[in-house]
């Protein structure tokens, strides 16, 4: 027994303690094949999975150094059966090799006859194949090469994908570091997505993930096709690409629901893609528009089923997702490894929080309790009702007109999910509501009056979740979510996390009725931060001091 900072135990748990002073190495090492389950104060848990360990393969990392990672700093003998376990779950991935054949064209090969002899036999795998070539290769249809990956992955058979990437349409793009430099993990994160040659960089809101797609197109030297949650997200890409960058506003396009222009550099919204007519999808076509050399797809994890299945009909074209959680509340976190690739780069908030990248951020959760007459009505309420009930009660609303006196003149997002609540807040509070029916143009109006100081509150609805660059909000008070959603936590904590020029700490409220769902929606949704190290303290609205 040494006194390691790890306790790794046959659960496939590692418990890490924060405090040891070789914590950090540790961390370190295990970052690669264990995902953070958890991080509160003092240990944080990990988990070793399957995904974890073939995300580790891809990036080149073998099962002599995991085993040599948890050997090295776990404080008690490692379980025996999990160190077989990890050697063999490693060993599953690679058996099978996708490569272009000069002959052939792609083919599908293994190195162990019996893994393929039976995921030919697997009667959804096999209409994807032509014909056998030899004992251990068989061709696949190109236009499978996406879904015979993630049938493969299901099956526990990881492919290694070497059939390489088309260079598409050149097109000179050249970063402009004047009056800034790329962040040391900014370009370590553009250079391994790049080594890979496709793969996800997950970076925390306010990181500057936009910085690492320009970097990721400079080196392309190509024809790019950025994928966004909406237009005003879409608007700030072009923005940034044109500061940052030697593009020009003529070389870049936007495809969405207000135009349709296709230029070497397209930025295109996930809802005009996915939106159908006469029951098809009329706008993906636009993949085909171009010879893209590169896709991006910004907020990956949100990435819509009609696109998913588009991608993998782009395995030829290097993809590069960009994330601040892969967290997917569809548990489909395996389709965004067979399609878009595997994790490349992850660097825990708190880390680039140290470096005072982001701001320091203090939780709280505010409870309130619900008038008797509320609480009759959540309790005779239809079971499907009663979420909105207890999110939308209107004791709430005092309690953000005190949180608000609490930071007087510091710019606030006041968010909901719900659009009733969100007009009679916009009414109380004397402040502008932005939600989905809101023009672009009065958008873009708003967010800039806030930017500019000259607005201190807006309310606004989820279309604010994503990608929205309003770097001086500093206190952000959630009234209502949609429900559970981890994802929507991190992306809403997100929007306060610029650094401030003053250098002043960020607020995330959550106002939650008490003995309701809504309490219990909020412990799920506050999960994937307490994994980053963010402790929520919670405080009763009567104790609120002001």
């Amino acid at each position: 027994m040494t006194d390691g900072p790890l306790i790794v135990q046959s659960d496939k748990t590692l418990l890490l303690e924060v405090d040891h002073p070789l914590a950090d190495d540790a961390r370190t090492s295990i970052a690669p094949f264990a995902e953070l389950e958890r991080a509160p104060e003092h240990v944080h848990t990990y988990r070793v999975t399957p995904l974890a360990l073939w995300n580790a393969r891809a990036a080149g990392h073998d099962a002599e150094q995991v085993v040599d990672a948890l050997v090295r700093f776990s404080r008690y003998p490692v379980p025996q059966p999990l160190l077989v376990d990890v050697v063999d779950t490693m060993g599953r991935f690679g058996r099978l090799v996708l490569t272009n054949s000069p002959v052939h064209g792609l083919v599908l090969h293994s190195n162990d006859r019996a893994v393929l002899e039976e995921v030919l036999r697997n009667k959804k795998i096999a209409p994807m194949f032509g014909a056998r070539i030899d004992d251990d290769t068989v061709i696949v249809h190109p236009s499978e090469r996406g879904r015979l990956k993630q049938l493969l992955l299901k099956v526990g058979w990881p492919a290694e994908d070497h059939a390489g990437y088309v260079d598409g349409e050149a097109h000179a793009i050249e970063l402009e570091e004047n009056d800034w430099k790329l962040r040391d993990y900014q370009r370590m994160a553009a250079q391994a997505f790049w080594a890979g040659g496709s793969g996800v960089v997950v970076l925390p809101c306010g990181a500057g993930k936009t910085l690492v797609g320009a970097a990721a197109m400079a080196e392309a030297q190509a024809t790019t096709l950025i994928l966004v949650t909406n237009t005003v997200a879409g608007r700030q890409w072009k923005r940034e690409l044109i500061a940052r960058t030697s593009l020009t506003e003529e070389e870049i396009g936007e495809y969405s629901g207000e135009r349709k222009e296709i230029r070497p550099v397209t930025i295109a919204t996930y809802q005009v893609i996915t939106r159908k007519s006469k029951g098809e999808y009329k706008h993906l076509d636009l993949f085909d528009s171009r010879d893209w050399g590169l896709i991006v797809y910004d907020e990956v994890h949100l990435l819509p089923a009609p696109v998913f299945r588009m991608t993998a009909d782009l395995q030829s074209r290097r993809r590069l997702g960009l994330t601040a959680t892969l967290v997917r509340e569809d548990g489909q976190e395996g389709d965004v490894f067979s399609l878009i690739g595997p994790k490349r780069y992850d660097v825990p908030w708190r880390d680039i929080e140290a470096q005072g990248w982001i701001a320091p951020a203090e939780c709280t959760e505010v409870r309130v309790t619900l008038t008797d007459n509320e609480r009759m009505q959540y309790a005779t309420a239809e079971p499907e009702e009663r979420y909105k009930l207890c999110s939308t009660a209107r004791t709430k609303i005092p309690v953000v007109k005190r949180v608000l006196e609490r930071h007087p003149g510091e710019p606030t997002l006041v968010i909901g999910a719900y659009l009733d609540q969100l007009d009679e807040l916009g009414e109380e509070l004397g402040a502008p509501v932005i939600k989905g029916s809101t023009k672009n143009k009065e958008r873009e109006e708003l967010f800039d009056q806030f930017r500019k100081g000259e607005l201190r509150t807006l309310v606004v609805s989820k279309v604010a979740n994503f990608s929205i660059d309003l770097p001086e909000a500093s206190v952000a008070i959630q009234v209502s979510g949609t429900f559970g959603s981890r994802q929507e936590e991190a992306q809403r904590l997100g929007r306060i996390l610029r650094p401030k020029g003053d250098g002043r700490q960020a607020h995330f409220y959550s106002v939650v009725s008490r003995d309701t769902l809504d309490t219990d929606y909020a412990a799920h949704r506050q999960r994937f931060l307490a994994e980053q190290g963010y402790a929520y303290k919670i405080v009763d609205a009567d104790d609120l001091v002001v």
